[in-house]
């Protein structure tokens, strides 16, 4: 697979995957088609990103970087709302211009994490609430809806066709207004007579559905348009995109967007062969995901959320034996592919420490949310990098003082040696500026490196 930007000294096919690593982290230090403000804001883009991989690699940069865990924390500090910034584009880009320009992080906050609410009520989203769309208008918050949009007797119609499971059967269920492609005949179907597809396109409710579709693309371009402007500005101006991509453990693939908790649960137990059938049929394409987007976008790290692996949901057995080894094979897959899977430990994993060690040193990145720190330098490092932990309780309601004199504590351990990243152990939406202005400060004044 030919990549941009690679040596013609090696093939990438000839490259080890500390050297793919390096060719992704060449591009992402100069990136294409990024004219600097100035050549101050070029510097500075610069040591931000050096400052990160040297954290990746597990050497000592000039100090502890930091990401300021802000979410759609913008919007509420320009004075709207996350309801208000769904609907309206341009109050979206402006509430996220005022954090850039305020706040001098070491990344840019992107306001990808505020999806648009005009595309989701066009194509009827099935799995997805929102403010004044199922919850509040005031709620600060979209909430994911599970469901089993996959039924128990359908594991091998996905195992055999994953393409033609996703376009006849979870789209449909999924997305309301794209009910009607359930009618389409599978595309294997149009080997040599590939007129076939007009058949159901007769039907009027296919139709809509088209219809929707294009309306939703219409409206989507809209709003991607507003979110790369916002991401060529914050590049201009010296600040990074961190993720690059995104990909899904195998196990949450099913457990979060196809059976639900308690769909996943009985399959544990009524169909265990099944689900690890498709857990195995879904890994190279959860790969692809988050390879292919780490092409298209120039950033090496790859955001997996681990949703059903901590503490609480499933016993130590269960995680080795459902969750942990297709998840391994995904992080392989992408750390030969020279990314960096970065895997947000939601919850907590404390227990889990013991069982997450066997991978390369230096290849990827652990965000832990409430995980024991202390444990998790011991555990981990000198082998990988680490993060988080900064609560989200305390950087709403403690104060300045208190969130400052935590992320020292949290410097004091966690920084030894490099290989740590300062952050919250989740994003927020309300919250104190000071306090956000405080974890910058403590990485400046405690995070040096001697």
């Amino acid at each position: 697979m030919a990549k941009t930007g690679v040596t013609a000294a090696k093939k990438w096919s000839e490259m080890t995957w500390q050297e793919r690593r390096e060719e992704r982290f060449k591009r992402w230090l100069y990136p294409r088609d990024v004219k600097f403000v100035s050549p101050a804001a070029e510097k500075s883009y610069k040591e931000r990103v050096t400052r990160f991989i040297k954290a990746i690699k597990l050497e000592e940069p000039d100090r502890v970087p930091c990401i300021l865990p802000a979410g759609s924390f913008p919007a509420y500090h320009a004075g709207t709302t996350l309801r208000h910034v769904m609907y309206d584009y341009d109050a979206l880009r402006d509430a996220w211009k005022k954090f850039l320009n305020e706040f001098d992080g070491d990344t840019y906050s992107s306001p990808g994490v505020v999806p648009s609410a005009r595309v989701s009520e066009i194509i009827d989203s099935k799995t997805t609430r929102w403010p004044g769309h199922g919850l509040t208008e005031s709620a600060r918050f979209q909430q994911f809806v599970e469901g089993e949009y996959m039924k128990a007797d359908e594991y091998d119609r996905l195992i055999d066709d994953p393409s033609d499971y996703c376009l006849r059967c979870y789209i449909p269920r999924s997305l309301g207004a794209l009910e009607p492609f359930a009618k389409l005949m599978p595309f294997s179907h149009l080997l040599g007579m590939p007129t076939r597809l007009l058949g159901a396109c007769t039907l009027p409710e296919v139709q809509e559905a088209f219809l929707a579709l294009v309306a939703a693309g219409r409206e989507l371009a809209k709003y991607q348009e507003v979110i790369r402007q916002c991401g060529r500005e914050g590049q201009a101006a010296g600040f990074p995109l961190f993720h690059g991509g995104m990909s899904q453990a195998p196990f949450d693939t099913f457990a979060d967007t196809l059976r639900g908790t308690r769909g996943i649960v009985l399959d544990m137990y009524r169909q265990p062969e099944k689900l690890f059938q498709a857990m195995e049929r879904v890994t190279p394409l959860n790969i692809s995901l988050g390879v292919d987007a780490a092409n298209l976008t120039g950033g090496p790290i790859v955001f997996i959320p681990l949703h059903k692996g901590d503490d609480t949901f499933m016993s130590d057995k269960q995680f080795d034996t459902f969750y942990w080894p297709t998840l391994r094979k995904l992080v392989l897959g992408l750390v030969e592919e020279g990314c960096v899977p970065l895997l947000f430990a939601e919850g907590r994993y404390n227990r889990r420490l013991k069982q997450i060690t066997d991978l390369p040193r230096g290849s990827v990145l652990w965000h832990f949310d409430q995980t024991d720190m202390a444990e998790a330098k011991t555990a981990l490092g000198g082998n990988v990098c680490i993060s988080g932990n900064v609560p989200t309780s305390l950087l709403i309601t403690g104060t300045a003082a208190e969130v400052k004199e935590y992320c020292r504590r949290l410097i004091e351990v966690c920084a030894p040696g490099g290989g740590f990243i300062l952050t919250g152990g989740a994003s927020i939406d309300s919250g104190k500026a000071e306090n956000l202005h405080a974890m910058m400060e403590a990485a400046r004044e405690y995070g040096r490196y001697k």
